[in-house]
C-alpha cells in the first residue's frame, strides 16, 4: 500500500520497565481501513504496545507517528483528540455512574453538538441494550453488557483508529461472537481497529493482518488467513495441539 494509507507506523520501539525490556526493537504497519491483530502470551509485550500507542508508557527509543504526524510527545488526551481512542482491558467502566454518563466521558475532548448527537445514536444503533440500559448505574451490568458501553464510550471519541485491549476477556461465548461482530460492523463503518487478543481463533477470523509477539519480540507477521494456516499458529494459539498454559 501507498505510504499515505499508513495511519499508524510503531517503528523500531524500545520499551523498558527498569531493567525489563518489554518490547524489542517492535515494529507495526497499520493501514487505514485494516483491522489489525496483535497476539501472543501472558507477558509477551501486548499490553505493553497498547499503552505506548496511547501514551501511558514512554519507549526508550524508536518512533511512533499516527497521519504522518509524530505524537510521541503527547499525552493520552491530545493523542484521543487526534483521532485514537482505547477499550481498556477489563472494561474499567465509572462503576457508579450511569450506562449514559459513561458514554459521555467518551465525548469529553469534544463539545456537544450534532455530531455528539449523531454517534450517540450510532452507538445506541450498534447497541440496542447499552439504549435500553441508558440510565442504569453501569456497576450492576453484566460483562457483556458493560463491554458494549466500554466500546461504545470509545466511539464517542469519533476515532479513526480503535484501540482494543483484550475485547473478548471474561465474556461468554455468545458475548464474545456478539463483540467481534460488532467489531467488524465497525471497521465497515470506516474506522481502523488494532486489536490485543489472547482468542486468537476469533482474532485472525476477522482480521485482515496480524503480528505474533512473543517475549516481547515480533516473530510471526502477515496475512490473517496465512497466520491462521500456519502451523506453529495452530499449534500454539488455536489449540490443535495440548501446549503450556502460558503460550
Amino acid at each position: 500500500m501507498a505510504e499515505s494509507e499508513v495511519l499508524l507506523d510503531f517503528r523500531g520501539i524500545n520499551t523498558y520497565y527498569g531493567d525489563l525490556h518489554a518490547l524489542k526493537d517492535v515494529s507495526y504497519t497499520i493501514q487505514k481501513g485494516e483491522i489489525i491483530a496483535l497476539l501472543g502470551g501472558n507477558a509477551c509485550g501486548k499490553s505493553t504496545t497498547m499503552k505506548t500507542i496511547m501514551g501511558v508508557v514512554k519507549p526508550a527509543t524508536g518512533t511512533l507517528t499516527f497521519d504522518g504526524e509524530n505524537i510521541l510527545g503527547l499525552t493520552p488526551a491530545q493523542r484521543v483528540m487526534r483521532g485514537i481512542a482505547p477499550v481498556l482491558e477489563a472494561r474499567r467502566l465509572f462503576p457508579r455512574m450511569t450506562v449514559y454518563e459513561n458514554l459521555e466521558m467518551g465525548a469529553y475532548t469534544r463539545k456537544k453538538g450534532p455530531e455528539y448527537d449523531q454517534d450517540l445514536e450510532r452507538v445506541y444503533s450498534l447497541f440496542p441494550r447499552v439504549k435500553e440500559r441508558r440510565n442504569q448505574i453501569s456497576g450492576t451490568l453484566s460483562g457483556g453488557e458493560q463491554q458494549m458501553v466500554a466500546i461504545g464510550r470509545a466511539l464517542m471519541a469519533r476515532p479513526r483508529l480503535l484501540c482494543m485491549d483484550e475485547p473478548s476477556m471474561g465474556l461468554s461465548p455468545l458475548y464474545v461472537e456478539m463483540v467481534f461482530d460488532i467489531i467488524k460492523e465497525i471497521n465497515k463503518q470506516g474506522t481502523t481497529i488494532f486489536m490485543v487478543e489472547q482468542n486468537a481463533s476469533m482474532a485472525l477470523s476477522i482480521a485482515h493482518r496480524g503480528y505474533v509477539l512473543q517475549t516481547g519480540v515480533v516473530v510471526l507477521q502477515g496475512d490473517a488467513r496465512e497466520l491462521e494456516a500456519n502451523p506453529l499458529i495452530r499449534e500454539a494459539y488455536l489449540g490443535e495441539m495440548k501446549v503450556d498454559a502460558d503460550a
